[in-house]
């Protein structure tokens, strides 16, 4: 998926910390904290580098992967009001 060769650190602990910031509301300073409370020590600085080289790769390879909605919608209920 994505190439990750050459960094310091797994690729899963970038991919968990690029996760965590995008999808919960934490600062780079409470990923930082998770991390080293897991063993892990680094800058809140790195993740901001990691999420901003990596997020727009991430985003081209989960579009790549999403199904995409076909031409026809079907509506089940609908709601008319009539004025008056």
């Amino acid at each position: 998926m994505i190439n990750l060769k050459g960094r310091h650190f797994q690729k899963d602990m970038i991919l968990q910390s690029i996760r965590r910031y995008l999808t919960y509301l934490l600062s780079y300073r409470n990923i930082e904290e998770l991390m080293n409370k897991r063993g892990f020590t680094f800058d809140h600085s790195t993740i901001n580098r990691w999420v901003v080289h990596y997020s727009p790769h991430l985003e081209k390879a989960f579009r790549s992967k999403k199904i995409r909605v076909g031409n026809r919608w079907r509506l089940d209920e609908t709601d008319v009001k009539a004025r008056r």
